[in-house]
């Protein structure tokens, strides 16, 4: 892996994160940082999920896969709350 490899993945991962925060309906009280990390995982998530029902390899841009993506970074945002709590994290 190269260093704009993991450049790449940190920007998608945010780009990801941040969708799936829109996704979810009310006020998440969870720093940046960890919205990456949940937009990382989802975005490798929804990239392995694609492959599985074959349909990670389209001309074109993937909109099937970024629609995997954003649902589990949603789904990651949701279960985030749910455990941090509205109360968020302390720093």
């Amino acid at each position: 892996m190269t260093v704009t490899g993991i450049i790449t993945a940190l920007v998608v991962g945010l780009i990801i994160g941040a969708l799936g925060r829109l996704v979810v309906p009310g006020k998440q009280n969870i720093p940046i940082w960890l919205t990456m990390v949940i937009g990382v995982v989802a975005a490798l998530l929804g990239t392995v999920l694609a492959r599985a029902f074959g349909v990670a390899s389209t001309n074109g841009f993937d909109w099937i896969e970024f629609f995997f993506q954003v649902v589990l970074a949603a789904i990651g945002v949701a279960l985030t709350v749910g455990v941090v709590g509205r109360r968020g994290l302390t720093r």
